[in-house]
């Protein structure tokens, strides 16, 4: 197994020079070893993919429709639902401005990629942008980070089978909610997930959701509820699934460790994260496996991505963290060994309910 991570906003002078002995490399390191190239967005290549991926989209509505059978529907379901994914994909470009250079394209082609998929675009964008500043951080991330012993030992049954066991469908829950240690709703701008000058963006952002879900409702009280089912909430539900599943296996791995107070650095926190591989849908997904070099440096284009990792690998070495092993295989493993972290020490480790069984 291995992980690399490194990421900012506007970032590659974060890490202080006392970080070298901590590290073999520093993020400067990093960036030196990467082609100039990675780093520009094509705008033209950027779109190609958003409108192959709109284009994938309206095709498997054409042939649902013609078809129109219960045989096919699943299938449907499995395939748009991946789709829907690879468009978010997208968006999440938008979101971290590698998509092109021009902030008004990337937000415009960020809620087209967005809104048909019910995310509200600049209330995840920004809650987002959190995560990668605090990536690793026990007391900062807010995304997918570990509960402690003894948060973990007094949760109810309903929050254990929530958190535990029904992940894989914790995003629109999210949305509403934020997270257990930033509570919050990405559509209001009075939420603390937001700063004052960010109402505007999370205004629009939870109008054009509300018009979506009404665009909905219209063509459910046009065609009924087994209409929205089988065009809608099946693939919909398919998405979720695919964006949990990614995010969960990214940040939850029992050898990759998380951090408190002032043992955190952003680039410690950044590499805390892994590579997988998903085989053939690799591409279709847009790349978005390999995680650690997106960390490290959001503003590389997904299409850059592994170009980028390639070049940081050497530098990294063991530090750079991937795992080749089934997709399945590996949600399974980290499902059942990853549930909490001790309460104390300032570089920790998942570890496993069964440690509690056998302590009692």
């Amino acid at each position: 197994m291995q992980s690399n991570t490194i990421e900012l906003n506007n970032p590659h002078d974060r890490e202080s020079s006392e970080d070298k002995t901590k590290l073999p490399f520093t993020l400067q390191d990093l960036k030196a070893a990467i082609p100039s190239e990675c780093f520009q967005p094509k705008v033209g290549k950027s779109l190609f993919y958003f409108f192959r991926d709109i284009l994938i989209i309206g095709l498997l509505y054409a042939v649902a429709h013609h078809l129109n059978s219960w045989f096919f529907w699943p299938i449907f379901w499995v395939t748009q639902g991946t789709m829907f994914w690879a468009l978010f994909v997208v968006g999440h470009d938008c979101g971290h401005q590698s998509f092109s250079k021009k902030k008004w394209l990337n937000d415009l082609i960020g809620h087209l990629s967005h809104t048909p998929i019910l995310v509200p675009y600049h209330g995840w964008r920004i809650s987002h942008r959190t995560h990668h500043k605090n990536t690793g951080s026990l007391d900062n991330d807010e995304s997918w980070y570990p509960a402690t012993e003894s948060e973990y030992k007094g949760v109810n049954w309903l929050h254990n089978i929530g958190r535990n066991y029904l992940f894989l469908l914790a995003y629109p829950v999210y949305l509403f909610t934020g997270s257990p240690n930033k509570r919050g709703s990405h559509f209001l701008p009075s939420s603390r997930l937001f700063k004052p000058s960010e109402k505007w963006d999370v205004i629009t952002s939870t109008t054009l959701w509300t018009l979506m879900v009404a665009f909905l409702g219209f063509l459910t009280y046009q065609w009924g509820w087994m209409w929205l089912l089988k065009y809608y909430v099946g693939p919909y539900l398919v998405f979720v699934i695919w964006l949990d599943l990614v995010t969960f296996l990214h940040h939850t791995e029992a050898d990759i460790p998380w951090y408190r107070g002032e043992d955190w650095t952003f680039l410690k926190g950044a590499i805390s994260s892994i590579d997988r591989d998903y085989g053939f849908i690799n591409h279709i997904h847009h790349d978005i496996g390999t995680h650690v070099a997106h960390h490290i440096f959001l503003n590389i284009p997904h299409y850059n991505l592994k170009k980028a990792t390639e070049a940081i690998k050497p530098i990294m070495g063991e530090y750079f963290h991937k795992s080749d092993e089934p997709i399945l295989t590996s949600l399974w493993r980290s499902s059942n060994n990853c549930h909490f972290v001790p309460d104390t020490g300032g570089k920790v480790y998942y570890t496993s309910h069964k440690k509690l069984a056998k302590d009692e």
